[in-house]
């Protein structure tokens, strides 16, 4: 029993020499193929893109990173490849305290990436997926209209934006009843603040009534507190 006692004080001593606490994520992993090139950590504070920690890349691709955040929220690993070109340099993720993974390759950068630790990204994933299904199918009935003999045919015409905008309205119901199914979820503030901000305020409302404590008092849990009583505020002038 001592000796299990003697042996916890020392993994305790370890973490606060780390500096680390129940606050602290640490974002790892490779970026196979980098020879050279900038990481960076970022985040949005006050609507602007911050950096939060780079680190210079010279022909290894392993990668650390490590910050106290206030809560889970969405960050951003951009990697500056100096080619001039802005397509396929950021990967976007959940991230929250713990240890978070994403590995990937620079040529693939945003593609491939493969994110673990995150149980927020998870859901975020999932619903991404979904999503990418709605967007799918929305593209199909643009490249169906396109045809010249869809444009020649009047009825086509109208069925296609028909059924477009039954999958839209459906996309749009998936993204509230996925927040609403998941008020326990960071993934839930997030959803109604940037996917369905326009939705029905007594929806949002509703969504920022159900979140779990933990949640509501999340960055974005509290933003959506905020939303929806200035949206309240502005519909009662």
């Amino acid at each position: 029993m001592k000796k299990i006692f003697i042996t916890g004080l020392i993994a305790a001593f370890i973490a606060s020499c780390a500096g680390t606490t129940e606050n602290t994520m640490t974002v790892s992993g490779k970026v196979k193929g980098l020879k050279k090139g900038t990481l960076y950590l970022q985040h949005i504070a006050d609507t602007s893109l911050v950096n939060i920690d780079s680190l210079t890349i010279n022909g290894d691709g392993n990668f650390s990173f490590t910050t106290d955040i206030e809560s889970p929220e969405i960050f951003y690993l951009y990697l500056d490849k100096k080619d001039n070109n802005a397509i396929n340099d950021r990967i976007t993720f959940f991230g929250e305290p713990g240890e978070i993974t994403i590995n990937t390759s620079w040529n693939t950068f945003d593609f491939d990436a493969i994110i673990k630790g995150s149980k927020t990204q998870d859901k975020l994933s999932e619903y991404q997926k979904m999503m990418s299904k709605f967007n799918t199918k929305n593209l199909e009935y643009i490249r169906t209209s396109l045809d010249p003999k869809t444009q020649k045919d009047q009825a086509a015409m109208d069925s296609l934006i028909n059924l477009s905008d039954r999958n839209i309205k459906r996309s749009y119901l998936f993204a509230l009843n996925y927040a609403m199914n998941n008020t326990d979820s960071y993934i839930a503030p997030y959803i109604a603040l940037k996917e369905v901000s326009d939705a029905n305020i007594k929806y949002l409302d509703s969504i920022s009534n159900s979140l779990s404590p933990d949640v509501a008092n999340s960055k974005y849990g509290k933003e959506l507190k905020k939303y929806v009583a200035d949206q309240k505020s502005n519909k009662d002038r």
